[in-house]
């Protein structure tokens, strides 16, 4: 509880209980009773449990947010990485969204296992096998594939989104625990992201060509890989900062606006007077987790894990 002059609502004699706020209100009432989080209504799911319970870590919701760590901590399989959902048995990228979460919350066994997985996952096309397969064909090696990223799901090739939130899971444990191994593979995942970026600036999910076309950038992504690429200069990052400003004048989806805030902030690019647009819809549990972490960060002026 927190005691309040004005703004607030009784909470006893002398005490007073700021009220929640609609976001985390929302929050609050779709959280599902095994402590999870469904996207719009259902089944829980990693993906929107997780920004849910990043959402809700200043709001003093203890029990919502017990409840959720419960949940995911019981999903954790045996090689430290989690599946989507309980009824997916398989290792997938969402293990890098747990690993935002502190060790504090998530405990230090379950959260160092998280990180263990991740800093051993690359995309198929970096393994020894597919490198090798590739030579005796007499293939030419493709410059974007010079770097590992990371997969949705281990075995298939890496894309942009989950390298990005992969690189800010370790930037997260490096600023904790600073370790060379992790350092080089968050070096090696920037490096990727810095490759696959469009040519016109910004990023789409994946090749920055396709089917003999030169691919054109979308806002979400552009501003997850620029979150991720915070603290790095170059032309290129320049060239994607214009592309993601441009985007967010005309941005009329939430998950686009989110993203593009954070990934300008991380830069301190984001217009001081930018404002969402009144009617943006937010239409799941992750639009209005991300909208409530964007404008914490923009308070305090730092990035979202800054």
């Amino acid at each position: 509880m927190t005691r309040e002059n004005r703004g607030s609502t009784p909470g006893g004699p002398g005490v007073f209980v700021r009220p929640r706020s609609r976001s985390v209100e929302r929050l609050i009432k779709t959280q599902n009773s095994d402590g999870g989080w469904p996207y719009t209504r259902g089944v829980s799911w990693v993906e929107p449990t997780v920004y849910a319970l990043l959402a809700l870590d200043p709001s003093g919701e203890a029990d919502a947010r017990h409840r959720g760590i419960e949940w995911l901590r019981q999903l954790q399989r045996p090689d430290g990485s989690w599946p989507p959902q309980p009824a997916i048995d398989e290792s997938t990228w969402v293990t890098a969204l747990v690993a935002w979460l502190s060790p504090d919350l998530l405990g230090e066994s379950t959260h160092s296992r998280a990180i263990e997985w991740l800093a051993g996952t690359t995309g198929q096309e970096s393994s020894s096998i597919y490198r090798l397969r590739e030579w005796l064909l007499g293939h030419k090696r493709d410059p974007e594939l010079e770097f590992p990223g990371w997969p949705w799901i281990p075995g298939t090739a890496a894309w942009v989104s989950p390298t990005a939130v992969a690189i800010m899971a370790l930037q997260k444990e490096q600023t904790r625990h600073p370790d060379a191994r992790l350092e080089q593979r968050i070096d090696e995942g920037r490096k990727f992201l810095l490759l696959h970026m469009c040519r016109e600036g910004g990023w789409n999910h994946g090749s920055v060509r396709a089917l003999g076309y030169e691919s054109r950038p979308y806002p979400e992504t552009t501003g997850m890989a620029l979150a991720a690429l915070a603290g790095v200069r170059s032309p290129k990052v320049e060239s994607a900062l214009t592309v993601a400003r441009n985007f967010l004048k005309d941005c009329r989806s939430a998950d686009a606006c989110n993203w593009l805030r954070l990934g300008l902030l991380a830069h301190r690019q984001l217009p001081g007077d930018y404002r969402p647009p009144a009617e943006l819809p937010f239409r799941t549990t992750v639009d209005a987790a991300l909208d409530l972490l964007a404008t914490a960060a923009i308070a305090k002026r730092a990035p979202l894990f800054g």
